[in-house]
């Protein structure tokens, strides 16, 4: 029998929506003005729409800094992914003090303020010619996000049961075999979910953007927002309008993955 919703969470509900959805219509609202109708109290609903930040943010340093975005959240998925796989499984497969240090560690990495990484990072991938290039950049949201991707699979990896990786090596499958053939399909949508938040969040990272591209015309999308903001006064439709189109990646990914994400975060949760 289907239950129906009651009405305090109709009423959550119906709040949340609010509290999320007012904002994001109204930088939608904002990128459709004019500089003059921004500042104006009497254009703040009603107003003659004009596409002039759009335009103008049409141009090849959004593409170049669009190549930039995708570069960096697909290489640092791809790389996360590589390093934190293993390592939960490995993590799910032993017991022990050497596990609870790993995860205590874990937990700690995932603690420490970004912002504390900068120069120490800045100053190693000068060392290394990695600065003013997309790898760095890779390498640092990799460092910064692999913690919480092993965190995430660790459940998934548990919930495979050692019985059956157990019957494939007496049928004489070897380690990699068994792992790939077996462990990884049954854990698969907790890989999807975990993979899907890292290419979500390396998407909008700005810090190290910022701080490791030397020249501008190297930002990818999310410090790009940033150069609408200057000393002569903030282009408030411009920024809006590369909200809007930084945004509609992100939309696309999450609404085609909503049901894998839910099924996957809900899965890892109980488990």
């Amino acid at each position: 029998m289907k239950q129906t919703a009651g009405p305090v969470t109709i009423t959550i509900k119906v709040l949340l929506t609010l509290l999320y959805g007012i904002p994001l219509f109204w930088i939608l609202l904002t990128s459709f003005k004019s500089s003059a109708d921004v500042m104006s109290t009497q254009s703040s609903i009603f107003f003659r729409p004009v596409t002039t930040a759009y335009v103008e943010a049409f141009n090849g340093e959004l593409f170049t800094a669009l190549g930039q975005s995708v570069a960096i959240a697909l290489g640092t998925t791809a790389l996360t992914m590589l390093i934190a796989i293993p390592a939960a499984y490995g993590l799910a497969r032993t017991s022990g003090y050497i596990t609870t240090i790993g995860l205590g560690l874990l937990i700690v990495f995932q603690m420490m303020p970004q912002t504390a990484n900068v120069i120490p990072l800045f100053q190693l991938f000068g060392k290394w010619s990695m600065l003013d290039s997309v790898l760095g950049v890779v390498v640092a949201d990799t460092a910064l996000l692999a913690p919480f991707a092993i965190i995430l699979l660790r459940p998934f990896f548990r919930g495979v049961p050692p019985e059956l990786e157990e019957a494939a090596s007496i049928d004489g499958s070897g380690m990699l075999r068994t792992f790939f053939s077996i462990v990884l399909p049954i854990a698969r949508n907790g890989i999807f979910t975990a993979g899907t938040l890292v290419l979500l969040m390396s998407w909008g990272e700005f810090l190290y953007a910022v701080n490791f591209f030397l020249s501008p015309g190297s930002y990818p999308l999310s410090a790009l927002l940033s150069q609408q903001v200057s000393a002569f006064g903030i282009n408030w439709p411009g920024l809006m309008a590369l909200a809007v189109l930084t945004s509609i990646p992100v939309l696309i990914v999450f609404s085609s993955t909503y049901k894998l994400l839910r099924d996957g975060l809900t899965v890892g949760a109980v488990k």
